[in-house]
């Protein structure tokens, strides 16, 4: 009861705030009364909140959300079987999707050999891709992990910084890097990538190979020219899956370009063995003022844009208004 209810009945108030209906605890008992519907979503979120604690996991407030935002999608998974799948495990710590897309994510990549995962940062695009592509090295699916995204300032800053060439696109790669150390024993990463098992290298570096038995995850897709896209899909060999991930609207392209991302979907939607997943706001599981962000910035952009379309219908009728009073 101590792991349902919270520290000082904190997932309690939760509950109360977020329900129609009167919840009274007394011991092991729990009292509802209100109207029906409520009452029955009060007990499926407490089955599903007891479900994931016999399971062996805390229940957190950012739990209880998660759990009531399923509950109220009306999906046919239940919440304590996606908060409850285990991807990888290491040191004590396990990695399991959080959100309903997540899961879903994690899915697709399971079932296709190509996915493209798209959504805002912090929605665990890159992260869940690597833990699912380590959890195929360790079940020996695949051979080697490779791991690569674009450099997109390669072309004007990277003859400026100091060192060899690894050190200077060390730093493009350095989330890579920190996302491997959460899942790996970190003694043994460089073993790994002295041995070719796990590479992290630029998109350039991927140009004329053929990537056999592998697991190859394309992160920051968004800042790939429709060119470099083409050129990395047709890397895929026997054995190989892919994933894609990347945030259409974060853009880092200079002079205008076309981002890959944004013109592959177009091209590959309907393949059989390819699959897009979408996520949103909603499965941001960073802190949870980065998904109040993104959210923010995304009405702000919308906002914008109806601003701009409405001051270019106002201009239009300034014009024609003009023109009729000189023909009169």
């Amino acid at each position: 009861m101590v792991s349902l209810l919270g520290a000082g009945d904190e997932h309690l108030a939760l509950i109360e705030r977020s329900f129609d209906a009167e919840v009274h605890v007394r011991g092991n008992r729990v009292t509802l009364r209100g109207e029906p519907s409520e009452i029955a979503l009060v007990e499926r979120l407490l089955d599903e909140l007891v479900t994931i604690i016999r399971t062996g996991q805390g229940v957190s407030p950012e739990t209880v959300e998660r759990v009531l935002q399923m509950l109220r999608a009306e999906t046919t998974e239940r919440p304590a079987d996606v908060l409850s799948l285990n991807i990888l495990s290491n040191r004590g710590r396990s990695i399991r999707p959080k959100t309903l897309n997540q899961k879903r994510y994690v899915d697709s990549i399971d079932k296709h050999t190509i996915t493209f995962g798209i959504g805002p940062a912090g929605t665990g695009k890159t992260y869940l891709a690597m833990a699912k592509a380590v959890q195929a090295l360790q079940g020996k699916q695949v051979n080697r992990i490779i791991l690569t995204r674009p450099a997109v300032e390669a072309g004007e800053r990277l003859g400026f910084l100091p060192g060899t060439l690894g050190e200077k696109i060390d730093p493009y790669l350095r989330p890579l890097y920190d996302a491997l150390h959460d899942m790996i024993d970190p003694e043994t990463i460089p073993k790994l990538m002295a041995a070719g098992t796990i590479e992290v290298a630029p998109l350039a570096f991927m140009r004329g190979r053929t990537l056999n038995d592998a697991f190859v995850i394309l992160d920051e897709a968004q800042n790939t020219t429709p060119e470099q896209m083409k050129m990395f899909l047709t890397r895929l060999g026997f054995g190989s899956k892919i994933v894609v991930t990347g945030d259409a609207t974060q853009t880092d392209l200079p002079n205008g370009q076309k981002s890959g991302l944004r013109v592959i979907q177009d091209i590959l939607d309907g393949i059989e063995d390819i699959s897009f997943q979408r996520l949103t706001t909603h499965d941001v599981v960073r802190h949870r003022l980065v998904g109040r962000i993104v959210a923010a910035y995304d009405e702000y952009e919308d906002g914008s844009a109806q601003a701009e379309q409405g001051r270019g219908g106002a201009r239009e009728d300034q014009r024609r208004g003009a023109s009729g009073t000189m023909r009169s």
